[in-house]
């Protein structure tokens, strides 16, 4: 039995021998984060169907009469949250109560509330703190470790980034360990089946061996859109790569003319509002939309972002408005349905990473594979060891 362990030891090439230990050494390094990631990840995929079934108070009447203009929702928000400026404005589809969001620090840690509001009525709904607040907030702890591992974010996403990009590593040296010399009978049996009536020590060995290769390509998937939002330089190498050598713009939008800023507004509505309903004039339905009702700069244009979809982010459209004479402004790229690959491949990443893109059996199936991911750390450690008894 020693000799031939020997034997086959000494058969592997230099580059196999590499292969192997650092398959080794670096999944035992970064298991535990692997792990972490995997496992909020798996919980995080389903959080929207999660809460729609805990918060039936998120949901409302529909009515015939259509949805109140933004400055309504945000003079009842602003009742709520006195003296604080409102970030953000979004309904949601038909079904849906609008939310008003406001980012803040108050000693020292960031926080964000959220009023939720009857788009149909502007009445008020309910008031949550999701961030900073000392109600605990179960998703809210879920994406601070998927993220950062519960470590402050500048701390804690460069080392789930780097984490990240061993395991996209571990997954290309575990798929030439995976592979066979020879392909025979019982090679096949070994690489694509896992022998459920063995022993312990050969059932871990397949879950291992046998689910990291059906979940590879998957994985993969997950870990370089993970690497998008981890790092800027993979996020350019990675549209450079789908625009054949283009280099990816900075976001930005199109600017106001700074020539009518003293022009005075006349109309009953305020800008805001004139935007939304110049919008709601192209869209026959939409499953969200999102707006900035303050503009910082004076060159500032009013950006009004629709998502077509009720269940994912990417098939979106955004309209540019002028903010002094509510002009509609284009911007290259701004339409799902009229951009680039790069820039689709962009819009798609969020989606992509948590499963929607496929919808409802994309978020299984994202589910099934961070599990087998959040696996793989447990099921390889067994496996070294039990080699080392």
């Amino acid at each position: 039995m020693y000799t031939r362990e020997k034997r086959t030891k000494k058969g592997k090439t230099l580059l196999r021998q590499i292969n192997d230990w650092l398959h080794l050494w670096l999944g035992l390094a970064s298991g535990i984060i692997v792990f972490i990631v995997s496992i909020t990840g798996c919980f995080y995929a389903f959080q929207r169907e999660i809460k729609d079934a805990l918060e039936p108070w998120r949901f409302v009447e529909v009515k015939p009469e259509g949805f109140v203009r933004p400055s309504i929702l945000l003079d009842t928000a602003a009742k709520y949250m006195p003296g604080k400026q409102a970030s953000g404005l979004t309904y949601s589809d038909e079904t849906g109560a609008a939310a008003v969001g406001y980012f803040g620090n108050e000693n020292g840690k960031r926080t964000f509330h959220v009023i939720f509001l009857n788009p149909y009525t502007g009445e008020f709904v309910r008031k949550q703190q999701t961030v900073g607040g000392d109600k605990f907030d179960f998703f809210q702890f879920v994406i601070d470790g998927h993220r950062a591992l519960w470590l402050p974010y500048e701390i804690g996403r460069p080392i789930v980034g780097v984490a990240t990009l061993v395991f996209i590593v571990l997954l290309i040296t575990g798929l030439v360990m995976w592979w066979p010399k020879r392909w025979t009978r019982a090679t096949r049996e070994q690489s694509f089946k896992i022998k459920w009536k063995a022993r312990f020590k050969r059932v871990n060995y397949d879950l291992h061996n046998v689910l990291g290769f059906y979940s590879l390509l998957f994985a993969l998937a997950l870990g370089v859109t993970g690497l998008v939002y981890s790092f800027a330089w993979f996020d350019q190498a990675v549209y450079y790569i789908a625009s054949g050598g283009e280099h990816k713009p900075e976001h930005h939008h199109p600017h106001s003319d700074l020539a009518n800023k003293d022009r005075d507004w006349t109309a009953a509505i305020s800008p805001l509002d004139s935007a939304w309903y110049e919008t709601m004039k192209q869209v026959d339905h939409f499953g969200g939309m999102y707006m900035t009702p303050h503009l910082a700069d004076d060159d500032d244009s009013y950006e009004i972002l629709v998502y077509n979809d009720v269940s994912s982010f990417y098939n979106q459209s955004a309209f540019f408005y002028d903010r002094y004479t509510l002009q509609p402004l284009e911007q290259e790229g701004s339409k799902y349905s009229e951009s680039k690959f790069a820039d689709r491949l962009t819009m798609l990443n969020y989606d992509i990473h948590v499963g929607s893109v496929g919808g409802f059996p994309g978020k299984v199936l994202a589910l099934l594979i961070s599990l087998i991911c959040a696996s793989l750390p447990i099921t390889g450690f067994l496996v070294w060891l039990n080699k080392r008894k």
